[in-house]
């Protein structure tokens, strides 16, 4: 791939401090689609020609029993969507096939994460891309048809992870309850 190409190169994708990691449990009864716990990883590099770029990793179920035993817990997806979605974010998402995801460390609410994409579908980046990152948990979201409240989210939520230490966001983001670490 040319540079004429508007691709990125592995060069290019230099790790930078900061990064998130958050959960959303989701439901969606019109496709059949039954309430799952998955996780979301936010990785930064630093600034390529002045614009951001992010590896996200979105959608990965891990089987941990709560959001503060993550560590030791891995997953992988095989096919982009089946079930998590990777991409790396620069002027748009650059779709990779493969995740493979391993929280290795755990310190409160920042955890350390291995990840490595492979299979570069839109041929614009390089074909794998590793890190080794420290993310600060940025909260669960919770979007589900039969939570009209904060508590009956938070109720359900606890069916899915250990919810001790989760408070409700005052200002959640979107149309979704957001629970954060508390203080």
């Amino acid at each position: 791939m040319g540079d004429d190409e508007g691709g990125l190169k592995a060069r290019q994708l230099v790790p930078a401090t900061g990064g998130s990691w958050s959960g959303l449990l989701f439901d969606n009864a019109a496709v059949g689609l039954p309430p799952a716990l998955t996780w979301t990883f936010r990785v930064p590099f630093e600034p390529v020609d002045g614009e951001p770029v992010t590896l996200d990793v979105d959608w990965l179920p891990l089987p941990a029993t709560g959001w503060r035993q993550l560590a030791g817990h891995a997953a992988t997806s095989d096919a982009f969507a089946e079930p998590a979605e990777s991409s790396v974010y620069y002027f748009g998402h650059r779709r990779y096939e493969r995740v493979e995801v391993r929280v290795s460390e755990q310190d409160g609410s920042r955890i350390r994460v291995a990840a490595t994409v492979s299979g570069d579908i839109d041929g614009l980046g390089p074909e794998s891309i590793t890190v080794d990152a420290w993310l600060e948990f940025a909260g669960i979201s919770v979007q589900l048809g039969d939570a009209p409240s904060a508590e009956a989210a938070l109720a359900r939520l606890a069916e899915f992870t250990d919810v001790d230490g989760l408070v409700t966001d005052p200002d959640p983001p979107g149309i979704a309850f957001h629970f954060v670490a508390g203080s």
